[in-house]
């Protein structure tokens, strides 16, 4: 991030900021706007709020328009903006002025990853918060993935919206099977690229995971809803995409064919995946959801977002944007130590840290500038 211009995002005002290319410490108490200023960032990568808030809730409060723009260095300079209008409820987006680009197309030409307290309930919250995970991180570094899980998510709520067109019965096999095609083509398709992508990376999550705890293990492991004989853990060895997916997928699809007339949902298809984080106890390895400790399971936290940086740097060649927002304050001396230590030795890539105190700022072997951040103004 070289340059950021903001106009009425959340409780930023209007501001110009310069940014150094290694980086920069933002200091300053809690409710000052420091988070603001990486959601914004991180909004021209993703065009939504990495807090769950909605467009509406972003523009100041006595505003109607919020705008961002950023430029962005590296082998691919870019120029991204967006801009909300409340009243219309209207999104724009340009890169480098064009205005007629998709915001799909748009999307991740940043290549940022934020670090977040909050980033706990990608463990502890059940299995549609690890499949936005995926869903994100796919969409972002693979090609094809977003279209096949739009494709997907279109069918989907077809075949849906024709289950629950019967008053109050059982629909005809005939209503939802003009969708049935698309939804098993698209869904196999996502099933075998998640499944890949976590093939790939799984060893790496382990690694990242080891260096953070100073020793404990975890894994992490994909159970997709498609596999043949049900879920199960599947991790060692990608999903195919061929013909047998597809086949198994109707298959599914007709064995629930009674209980998905009778609810009015689709039961089978990978909106029912599950990524599982299984952590190394005294009782043997279990699922962190339930059974990890708060510290376990912020590291296995802490070690899908190390994942996603390090999928960013693979698949487009260039070192990400590290936006870490006091990703240190809830864990133990050692674990905080560890994990800066691994930021500051995985990449040369530019780090924006967030911190109450400048005493807070742990990033061994690199010296980041300090900015101070009060009721949302910025200053060098």
């Amino acid at each position: 991030m070289r340059k950021l211009e903001l106009r009425h995002f959340r409780n930023l005002g209007i501001q110009e900021l310069h940014f150094p290319p290694e980086g920069v410490a933002v200091v300053g108490d809690n409710a000052q706007g420091k988070t603001n200023l990486l959601e914004a960032i991180y909004y021209l990568e993703s065009f939504r709020s990495f807090r769950g808030a909605g467009d509406v809730e972003l523009a100041a409060f006595s505003e109607d328009v919020f705008h961002i723009r950023g430029s962005v260095d590296g082998s691919e300079p870019a120029t991204v903006a967006a801009g909300f209008d409340r009243k219309t409820r209207s999104k724009k987006v340009t890169v480098d002025g064009n205005d007629a680009v998709r915001i799909s197309a748009a999307l991740g030409r940043l290549g940022a990853v934020v670090f977040s307290p909050s980033d706990a309930g990608l463990v502890s919250g059940g299995p549609g918060v690890r499949r936005r995970f995926l869903d994100i991180v796919l969409s972002l570094n693979r090609r094809g993935y977003l279209e096949a899980l739009q494709e997907y998510r279109r069918t989907l709520a077809q075949r849906n919206a024709a289950l629950r067109a019967g008053s109050g019965g059982p629909v005809p096999r005939e209503w939802t099977s003009p969708w049935e095609d698309g939804l098993v083509e698209s869904g196999a398709r996502l099933t075998h690229m998640r499944g890949e992508w976590v093939s790939a990376w799984a060893e790496h999550f382990t690694r990242y995971y080891e260096t953070i705890s100073g020793g404990d293990s975890a894994t992490v492991r994909y159970r997709p809803n498609l596999a043949p004989g049900g879920p199960r853990d599947g991790a060692d060895e990608p999903v195919s995409a061929g013909s047998a997916l597809r086949e198994h997928f109707r298959d599914r699809l007709d064995e629930c064919w009674e209980r998905d007339s009778r609810v009015g949902g689709t039961g089978a298809g990978p909106h029912r995946d599950e990524l599982l984080v299984v952590v190394s106890t005294g009782g043997g390895a279990l699922p962190a959801r339930a059974y990890g400790s708060g510290g376990q399971r912020r590291t296995a936290a802490l070690a899908l977002r190390l994942t996603e940086a390090a999928t960013i740097r693979q698949q487009r060649g260039a070192e990400p944007i590290l936006l870490v927002d006091d990703a240190f304050a809830e864990l133990d001396a050692g674990r905080a130590g560890r994990l800066a230590r691994l930021l500051a030795e995985e990449g040369t890539g530019q780090v924006i840290l967030t911190v109450p105190r400048e005493a807070d700022v742990r990033l061994p072997g690199r010296s980041l500038p300090c900015w101070h951040i009060r009721k949302g103004v910025i200053a060098a």
